[in-house]
């Protein structure tokens, strides 16, 4: 099956298809895939704002994911602002040192947090799936591990950051993960009714 991914991100690329060639789906991103103003107020409508316009765009299935972290004591922040939380052209870095500013005088047992994913799967005939995925974790005080992108290395679940996982630990515990293994089910059971329209 041919689906196109809404994402400019190439680690993004390369988790979905990762995790989806088992069920034999090819994974593209178009040329020219026009960018999307994420105006939702939650992750499930800025995913479908996504796959929506990507669908739209190559008349194909397509699939989106938003995500973010949300940290407990800045009251969810910064949710699904994650990817602008330090500004338009802010660096992975960057975004790293103003989530720790923020908790700079937070102690360890109140530093929890969670990474949520939302994938949206839009199919031209005006179907769609959501799935949605979460990861229960807490901050680092201090940035850890060299693999990963994103908030990854402050983000720990027990005593590891992601960017100190292996891919395949980080898809057994990741909001992404979770979101893509429930998605896999729920794609399943719709081409089990639909197949003739895929």
């Amino acid at each position: 099956m041919q689906f196109v991914l809404a994402t400019h991100n190439q680690n993004k690329v390369h988790e979905f298809s990762r995790m989806l060639a088992p069920l034999g789906i090819d994974i593209s991103v178009p040329d020219g895939l026009p960018e999307v103003e994420e105006n939702g107020t939650t992750f499930e409508e800025n995913a479908f704002l996504k796959a929506a316009s990507a669908c739209r765009f190559t008349g194909k299935p397509a699939v989106a994911d938003d995500s973010g972290l949300c940290v407990h004591e800045l009251n969810g922040q910064p949710g699904i602002h994650s990817a602008r939380y330090a500004g338009e052209y802010a660096t992975d870095a960057d975004r790293i040192v103003k989530l720790l500013n923020a908790l700079r005088n937070v102690p360890q047992p109140d530093r929890l947090a969670k990474f949520v994913c939302v994938i949206c799967c839009v199919f031209p005939n005006g179907d769609i799936i959501t799935s949605r995925g979460e990861c229960e974790g807490s901050i680092a005080f201090a940035p850890q591990g060299n693999d990963g992108f994103g908030y990854d290395p402050v983000f720990l679940v027990g005593e590891r950051s992601f960017a100190q996982m292996n891919a395949e630990q980080k898809d057994a515990v990741s909001h992404r993960g979770n979101a893509l293994r429930l998605f896999q089910k729920d794609l399943q059971a719709y081409c089990a009714k639909h197949l003739k329209d895929i």
